[in-house]
């Protein structure tokens, strides 16, 4: 090992918890990966605590402060102060690598005095592109990048389950906008985004929209003007089933009892039934009351009115009783299984009227896809992920137990069976229960400096990440921790600027391994 690239040595500590010796003027930082050179290959560590070291008792120390500060000392300085006075920084073995680059978990310590070096990207020669896989960053060392790109096997990923934690500004649009401009090439992946703020597809500046292979691959609605090419987001209200409010609306016994009815009794027009029925006579058995407040949680949620000659429509313009969108989730599902990326613009709804847009795609999807495992068909269909946004408001421990499950947390903990993944972008990770979270085998971590939420993540975590609190709560935008089954360690990335990803749109053979940055 050349001198030069020296940044410490190892000089005590225990399993999990070594300690070294910072070389003077190196400046580590948490986060940073160091490389010990052992027999037969190499060890990966990281930095997880910093601290000041000193051959001068403290009280001596706090005498010569004194003497600097009060007495206005200018020269304190000492003989040959690297000596004297240095950092110790403790870290821990994340992986061992053989001379022949297989990676297995580190059970042993480095070699006591060993010098450390920063990682290089030779040392990552490990962390190769396959096939139908998508890029989630570069390699991370502390704030310094290396030119080792992360890539991940697309269909284990997604049928898996996806959590991004974090809190506001952290970068996790960025990151959902990376992850699908990369699923866009490959064309093996069916993905349904609710766009809760229309986002994702850059219709009035840079999206989805401007991948090459946008034209094949990504389709759009939107609830008004579509853009050229996109389509109108128009869901008749024949496609409304009760069940699709399960989990979603909270209605008491007896509002259930007369939604049912209507629908016993007509199954394609029971929701404009309900909006248009008089107030008074009502159907037997059902009450007056109840009928009322059935009218007003539809008309608040969906947006749905009665106009003077007794047509229902919707303010929003999204749901439709006429001849309008009987087709549209048959057509989404389509795509889906075609490998295509759907977006939902449902920025013009409220949250519930979103969350049952998206059950009804969801629910179709499932159902189809255990239908195909049944007749052994499942292997040829692509693997689906549903992104949400805010994801406690379907899979939080409140919500599921005053309004049981639906289509989210049954994917959640069912989906992984027949290649249906959710993607749960949050800021509260401790809401959700830590059985939806334990089935989540991916963690995408960005930056998030509420202790509570970080002990969730690392509670949940595919690796070991008990050392990694102030890690966690010192990355910057764009810093992430992956934490999966499907890589060696927790590895820490760099994620790409999205609209730096326009700029170096990919070349037209989508097999040319892309550079990032």
């Amino acid at each position: 090992m050349n001198e030069v690239d020296i940044v410490g040595q190892v000089i005590g500590g225990e399993f999990g918890d070594i300690v070294i010796r910072e070389k003077s003027g190196k400046n580590l930082e948490i986060g940073d990966l160091l490389v010990s050179e052992e027999d037969n290959g190499f060890l990966i560590l990281q930095v997880f605590s910093l601290e000041y070291g000193s051959q001068i008792k403290e009280t001596m120390q706090q005498m010569m402060s004194g003497v600097n500060l009060e007495q206005g000392v200018v020269d304190a300085g000492f003989y040959e102060p690297e000596f004297v006075n240095y950092v110790l920084a403790k870290i821990r073995a994340l992986a061992r690598v053989s001379t022949a680059k297989t990676v297995t978990m580190p059970k042993t310590l480095p070699s006591f005095f060993n010098k450390l070096r920063l990682i290089a990207s030779k040392d990552l020669e490990f962390l190769t592109k396959g096939e139908n896989q998508i890029l989630l960053g570069n390699v991370r060392s502390g704030t310094k990048v290396i030119d080792a790109e992360v890539w991940i096997d697309a269909q284990d990923v997604f049928s898996h389950h996806i959590l991004i934690p974090a809190t506001t500004g952290r970068g996790k649009s960025n990151l959902v906008k990376t992850i699908m401009w990369h699923v866009l090439d490959s064309n093996k992946v069916g993905v349904l985004i609710l766009d809760a703020h229309d986002e994702y597809y850059g219709r009035h500046g840079v999206g989805l929209k401007d991948h090459p292979k946008a034209k094949d691959n990504l389709v759009y609605y939107t609830p008004s003007n579509p853009p050229p090419g996109c389509n109108k987001l128009t869901i008749n209200l024949q496609s409304l089933r009760p069940d699709h409010f399960e989990g979603i609306l909270e209605f008491s016994d007896a509002q259930w009892q007369a939604i049912r009815t209507y629908y016993k009794q007509d199954r394609d027009f029971w929701l404009a039934r309900i909006m248009q029925e008089p107030i008074t006579p009502v159907m037997e058995g059902i009450n007056a009351s109840t009928l009322a407040v059935l009218k007003r949680r539809f008309r608040l949620t969906l947006g749905l009115d009665v106009d003077d000659e007794g047509r229902v429509f919707s303010h929003n313009e999204v749901f439709d009783s006429g001849a309008r969108g009987v087709t549209l989730a048959d057509d989404i599902i389509q795509d889906i299984e075609a490998g295509k990326v759907v977006i939902l613009d449902t920025s013009r709804l409220v949250d519930e009227a979103e969350l049952i847009i998206g059950n009804i795609i969801a629910s179709e999807i499932f159902e189809r896809y255990k239908d195909y495992k049944v007749r052994g068909e499942l292997e040829r269909k692509p693997v689906v992920t549903v992104v949400i946004e805010e994801a406690p408001r379907v899979i939080g421990e409140d919500v599921l137990a005053s309004q049981g499950n639906n289509i989210y947390s049954t994917i959640a903990r069912e989906g992984r069976k027949f290649k249906i993944g959710l993607t749960a972008i949050t800021q509260m990770s401790s809401v959700i229960p830590r059985a939806i979270l334990a089935n989540i085998n991916t963690k995408i971590i960005l930056g998030n400096e509420m202790a509570q939420e970080r002990q969730a993540i690392i509670a949940s975590a595919s690796q070991d990440l008990s050392s990694d609190d102030r890690n966690i709560a010192s990355l910057d935008r764009g810093e992430a921790i992956i934490s999966s089954i499907f890589v060696p360690f927790a590895i820490p990335i760099k994620i790409p600027l999205f609209e730096d990803l326009v700029k170096k749109k990919p070349a037209a053979d989508a097999s040319v391994k892309q550079k990032v940055f």
